[in-house]
């Protein structure tokens, strides 16, 4: 299964790096191979975010990572790790470091403006004979020296810094091109002073000086070095608004009064006092009060959500009306938010096995472009013919000056992260969280998909219908007991018959205060997810489940009521038996509702080529009447299926070829999400069945299921868009620009024009859901 790459070993931990100064993939290979060089490590680098996720045995220290990453000629430092109390700043889910190339902009722009404003008499006083005037040469050479010296000091920096470790990347390429120009055209200045002593002299042919060539190959660079930090920013953006929404601070209820405190000092058990239009400050249970909360920034559900005394609630919601006390049940790393945002921001850490064969290329691509450089320079300097004494050298010159710039491998190492930086960024925004690269890959190839009925195709919000008593019990018994050993388990069935089991059953005085004393407690509590659950109430034991489960502890029904059982379940229902030591004492019948959006949702699953299939435990007839409702045919209804049966039903399906996705939220879901090719949980879920899946909706809607699959598809193929044009760029570009073809100009703005064009196809993903 995907997320199953993404396990930490035993007696590893893990370390993110920030480093700074990478500019190409061949920046990002090296880095990953020096640090893979340490014994146990292994990592991860990712470009736009300028980042490292490693793992290292426990005798790797972080300085011995830092101080691998610096010799290499890079600048490394270990990301602080979240406080314990941390709930809003930046470390919650990763860093603030995903803005470092807003930095890197500023920087750049006053570099940018000032070869800008030089390189424009540059280029006209050497391209236009109008604009020339005696000894123009020397005044161009005087304009470009700060162009190519002060401005392209990144690219001669980064350059120098590589040579000394013996390396190359694409800033090599740069420094060496725009360098060669500059003084090739000062020696043939300085050989022949007289070049350009009146105007109308080189003009248009550009003879030997190329002074234009390399102020104007640098500012393009400039450019779009530029460009590309500020749309990765954007592409970064979604991950940064995901970490800002939580609350600041909040109103906390202490020894009776109400005080304010920041949300990073919440600690669990605190009572929030959440008034209306404000953010629920961290994950919480209400303890009164009733309102409609606004989830849409976290689940991407537009519809507010009910909730009242007992219902669960989710930091940075908004409380849309009443006024409500929250006790307050995970905060700061724990919260839900901070967990969505360490979710993606490993995800987008992380590298997609696509991205193997770029990685790949990369670290071969630089020295063999200088080889073909060399090459090129020396075949059109002993094998064109001259047609006059200097013309076939400066034609050498210049298709390998053009070679050297049009090869930047900027593009390709850009193509992956990019694109998996604005859709993991756009999913966060539509409560869609995808754990990994590697699940683009699954949900390309998937073809069916399970889906969970109760919660997941249904409301999973069961009402008891009605209660039928056997032998010496009435309906009042049966719900009584049956509720109170149900209280202590988290399934949907459960929660409805202890509800039901409360509001039937009158308080008595001196009850406890969260159930008013209505239902007895229960002791020595056992649950058999699929099966049933079982408990001693009031020294009676207490069972309650499947008809399957009452035989595995020895209850064995009568053919009468076996024909009650049978007559509740072709009526739609969902029975439960209740046995008291051993003798059945009665049936529960419990009804669920299919959510408004499933019929759509199943029919947008089959658009995007996947076979929906039903998978419940729930009897034939109930699960017959719930897939007519959606759409799904009877043959792919797979009902009254125990938890190992659903593990069974993936690794069948599987066997006969197909790939299988699986979407549920419950525990008994949990085996069969990590079975699965591709696991979906959906949001409402336990904590268990988002940890065994690869993709977790944070809403509670089956439309979202469908439309994560869908986003992930198109997060896919941008990549694999990127990567092509980034492929048939160099492949073409190298080519045209070795036989001379090529101005050395264009192929500086061609290679800018790249690598904007691959993060400007990425950023197409932000539009995507809307």
């Amino acid at each position: 299964m995907a997320h199953q790459e993404l396990l930490q070993p035993p007696g590893t931990r893990v370390v993110e790096l920030d480093i700074q100064g990478m500019t190409c993939a061949s920046c990002v290979n090296r880095v990953e191979k020096k640090l893979g060089k340490l014994e146990g490590v292994a990592a991860s680098v990712n470009l736009p975010l300028e980042s490292a996720h490693v793992t290292a045995p426990e005798g790797i220290t972080d300085d011995q990572l830092v101080a691998t990453v610096n010799a290499a000629g890079y600048t490394a430092t270990v990301r602080t790790p979240p406080a314990p109390s941390d709930t809003g700043g930046p470390e919650a889910g990763g860093t603030d470091h995903h803005m470092a190339h807003g930095g890197t902009a500023t920087q750049l722009r006053p570099r940018l403006i000032l070869a800008a404003i030089l390189t424009v008499p540059v280029f006209l006083v050497s391209m236009v004979p109008a604009f020339q005037f005696p000894h123009w040469g020397w005044a161009a050479g005087a304009l470009a020296l700060p162009v190519v010296t002060w401005a392209a000091w990144p690219f001669h920096r980064a350059a120098a810094v590589n040579a000394r470790h013996l390396a190359s990347t694409m800033d090599t390429l740069v420094s060496i091109g725009v360098t060669a120009a500059y003084l090739f055209s000062v020696w043939q200045l300085a050989a022949d002073p007289r070049m350009t002593e009146h105007p109308g002299m080189e003009g248009m042919d550009a003879g030997g000086l190329y002074f234009e060539v390399a102020a104007v190959v640098t500012t393009f660079l400039l450019l779009g070095r530029y460009l590309e930090a500020n749309a990765k920013q954007k592409a970064g953006n979604a991950l940064k608004a995901l970490i800002s929404l939580g609350a600041k601070d909040a109103a906390v209820l202490r020894e009776g009064l109400e005080q304010r405190v920041p949300a990073d000092r919440l600690q669990v058990g605190d009572v929030l006092v959440v008034r209306p239009g404000e953010k629920i400050a961290t994950d919480g249970v209400v303890l009164d009060g009733s309102s409609a909360v606004d989830a849409s920034l976290v689940t991407g559900e537009s519809v507010p959500v009910e909730v009242g005394p007992g219902s669960k609630v989710t930091g940075a919601t908004i409380n849309t009306s009443g006024r409500l006390l929250v006790r307050a049940t995970r905060v700061g790393a724990e919260s839900t938010l901070a967990q969505m945002a360490r979710l993606v921001s490993q995800a987008q850490t992380g590298k997609a096995p696509i991205a193997r064969l770029a990685d790949r290329i990369s670290a071969v691509f630089v020295p063999v472009v200088l080889a073909i450089a060399a090459a090129t320079f020396l075949l059109w300097l002993f094998i064109a013919e001259p047609d006059g004494t200097d013309s076939g050298l400066r034609a050498a010159f210049t298709a390998a000056v053009a070679v050297l710039v049009i090869a930047c491998p900027c593009a390709l190492g850009l193509a992956t992260p990019v694109g998996l930086l604005t859709g993991t960024g756009r999913g966060a925004q539509l409560g869609i969280l995808i754990k990994g690269p590697q699940v683009l890959e699954d949900t390309r190839t998937v073809d069916t998909i399970l889906l969970d009925k109760t919660g997941t195709v249904t409301t999973g919000v069961l009402a008891v219908e009605s209660a039928v008593a056997f032998g010496g019990f009435d309906r009042q018994q049966v719900l009584r007991l049956a509720g109170a050993v149900e209280s202590a388990s988290e399934h949907p069935v459960a929660r409805a018959i202890a509800t039901a089991a409360k509001e039937v059953v009158p308080a008595r005085p001196g009850g406890a205060a969260d159930d008013d004393g209505r239902l007895p407690a229960v002791d020595g509590f056992r649950s058999a997810p699929g099966g049933g659950v079982t408990g001693t109430v009031e020294g009676l034991l207490v069972l309650a489940g499947r008809t399957g489960w009452l035989r595995d502890n020895g209850v064995e029904p009568s053919p009468g009521q076996l024909e009650a059982l049978a007559e509740a379940e072709a009526a739609g229902a969902t029975a439960v038996w209740l046995a008291v030591d051993g003798v059945p004492a009665g049936i529960v019948s419990l009804r669920d509702t299919v959510k408004e959006g499933s019929p759509v949702a199943v029919k947008r699953l089959k658009d995007l080529g996947l076979r929906p299939i039903l998978l419940t435990g729930d009897n034939p007839a109930v699960a017959a009447q719930v897939a007519a409702a959606v759409g799904i045919p009877a043959a792919d209804v797979y009902a009254g299926v125990l938890p190992e049966g659903k593990v069974e039903a993936v690794r069948r399906l599987q066997a006969a070829g197909a790939t299988v996705a699986m979407a549920g939220d419950g525990v008994n879901d949990a085996a069969a999400l990590a079975q699965a090719d591709l696991g979906i949980a959906m949001g409402s879920g336990t904590d268990v069945a988002i940890e065994a899946a690869d993709l977790t909706v944070m809403g509670n809607d089956l439309a979202q299921v469908a439309q994560a699959i869908e986003l992930s598809r198109r997060t896919l193929a941008t990549i694999k868009t990127n990567l092509f044009w980034a492929f048939f760029y160099n492949a073409v570009g190298i080519p045209v620009a070795a036989l001379g073809l090529l101005n050395p100009m264009i192929a500086g703005a061609a290679m800018a024009a790249s690598s904007v064009l691959v993060v400007a196809n990425s950023l197409r993903l932000r539009s995507f859901g809307k």
